[in-house]
């Protein structure tokens, strides 16, 4: 038996360094591929030169997300997101100057009716009158849009993948196009963030409540999220959902979204990645030619706000017709803590793969769950998140039940710690999760853009697995036991509406 212990624990070393090889292999290579430059205004390029296929992927990485959302403004940075797809002064319009003059009248005539309908005590007859002059304006803007000519042009040129996001920490805007292609693309985006428009502005708010019914309030687990993170902070922004809460969605007006753009969207909040079948030395010239004329502003401002220790346990219940989930959080610390990547391995050891301990309990041995995940760094990395646990339990059995595994299983990390196979099997998942990753040119642009903007340096996310070699089984056990703790724990669940005596207790 012991020779048999032996044998596997020398096959985790060999895997867990040959992995820690290739991760040394993969830097020293992308250090010859990686070419980057920072232009006068601010605005930082990532170029990697990939002759894979004649295509490249543009990725356009701003720092900034609901994190940095005024209060009372919750869901602007996903609004702006949008505003970003509609055009310039010159694409989506036949006539900007006239266009303009109604947009700006239109939107004086949704602050008078705004206005009137937060009194307390508003007047009827005159929401009606204000809210018909501010549809008529609206119409009248709306004679001069071209719809969608920005996503069609591009896609008339052979873009594939044209899409956003818009997250707590970061916004991106990306797409791929054939390599031939790339100066059309540096026009464009230049264009674009140059000279933005608030274009249909109000139209588009209500495609975004539409998005907002159909990810949180038509979707238990939308629902069950939005009031975790509600729950679970007290002061920082990460409490706020990055779609935004229906009244300031409803409140936002383009004033308010220009100042948004003023204030977040500096040269300076930007990274560039391009990456495959591209000449280094002509995408400087394209940077140069079209990015460089981009007006510096002031870095954007940087978020405060410090989220208070916990002082205890805080729970919610929601009762509904719905499949029951349950969710339990832990507030820990940001992505350039030395405990993050201790506290990754964690969740790794806990829920990745049929082998991990909550996994094979829960799922595979008891039957007593769908599903048993874990996330660390949750809504957000970029500050101080949440280590969080989700189960989806099986027909039949209580949340008691789910909660008291969960006890178990972590009270034995805490008191036993983890093994050193399961230290080195984590450690390779995380190392080959990076190696899937880098596997596309999209892939490569978001892992060195986004450790450029969370790190510092692209190289941080092949650093960062190094770091993991130093990680301990002890800073396991010490993690566990430092956040994972009761006085910093959040619970929330989902219950059937007949389950009263779960809802209950």
């Amino acid at each position: 038996m012991r020779a048999c212990i032996k044998s596997i624990l020398a096959v985790c070393t060999l895997v867990l360094t040959i992995s820690a090889s290739v991760s040394a292999q993969e830097l020293s290579t992308y250090e010859e591929k990686v070419t980057e430059f920072t232009l006068d205004n601010g605005l930082h390029f990532i170029i990697v030169e990939r002759s894979v296929a004649p295509v490249a992927h543009f990725l356009t990485l701003v720092d900034v997300g609901s994190a940095n959302e005024p209060v009372g403004s919750t869901g602007i940075a996903h609004i702006f997101e949008h505003m970003v797809f509609k055009g310039s002064h010159t694409i989506g319009t036949t006539n900007y100057e006239e266009e303009v003059q109604y947009i700006n009248q239109m939107d004086d005539a949704y602050t008078a009716w705004l206005d009137e309908y937060n009194k307390l005590e508003s007047d009827e007859q005159k929401l009606e009158e204000l809210w018909n002059r501010f549809e008529e304006l609206q119409e009248k803007a709306g004679e001069y849009v071209v719809n969608n000519e920005f996503t069609q042009i591009i896609e008339r040129e052979g873009a594939v993948g044209v899409n956003a996001f818009t997250s707590a920490d970061l916004t991106g805007y990306f797409y791929s196009l054939p390599q031939n292609k790339a100066e059309l693309w540096f026009m464009l985006e230049a264009d674009r963030f140059k000279n933005p428009v608030m274009r249909e502005f109000y139209t588009e708010k209500d495609v975004i409540y539409e998005e907002r019914r159909m990810r949180t309030d038509s979707n238990p687990f939308g629902r069950l999220l939005e009031e975790f993170a509600a729950t679970a902070f007290s002061a920082h922004p990460y409490k706020n959902p990055v779609i935004g809460w229906p009244s300031d969605i409803r409140n936002t007006t383009i004033a308010d979204a220009w100042d948004f753009n003023d204030r977040h969207y500096s040269p300076s909040n930007f990274t560039i990645a391009v990456v495959g079948d591209v000449d280094p030395m002509e995408m400087r010239r394209l940077a140069d030619k079209y990015f460089s004329d981009l007006q510096y502003r002031d870095p954007a401002p940087e978020v405060r706000v410090e989220e208070p220790e916990q002082r205890g346990e805080r729970r919610f219940v929601i009762e509904e017709r719905s499949q029951p989930i349950y969710i339990e959080g832990y507030h820990t610390v940001n992505n350039q803590h030395p405990d993050f990547q201790a506290l990754n391995l964690l969740s790794n050891i806990m829920t990745s793969g049929r082998t991990s301990r909550l996994y094979k309990r829960m799922v595979v041995d008891d039957q007593s769950a769908l599903q048993a995940s874990s996330l660390n760094g949750y809504p957000g990395s970029k500050y101080p998140g949440m280590f969080l646990i989700y189960v989806i339990p099986n027909q039949g059995v209580e949340m008691e039940t789910v909660e008291e595994t969960l006890r178990e299983e972590l009270r034995k990390i805490v008191e036993e710690g983890v093994t050193e196979e399961e230290l080195n099997r984590a450690r390779t998942n995380a190392r080959a999760g990076l190696v899937r990753t880098l596997t596309s040119n999209s892939g490569i642009a978001q892992t060195l853009a986004s450790a450029h903007i969370n790190g510092g340096d692209w190289r941080t996310a092949f650093t960062n697995l190094d770091r993991l070699s130093d990680v301990t089984a002890n800073d396991i056990q010490r993690v566990a036991e430092q956040y994972l703790k009761k006085s910093n724990r959040t619970v929330g669940m989902i219950v059937t509406e007949q389950n009263e005596d779960v809802a209950a207790n």
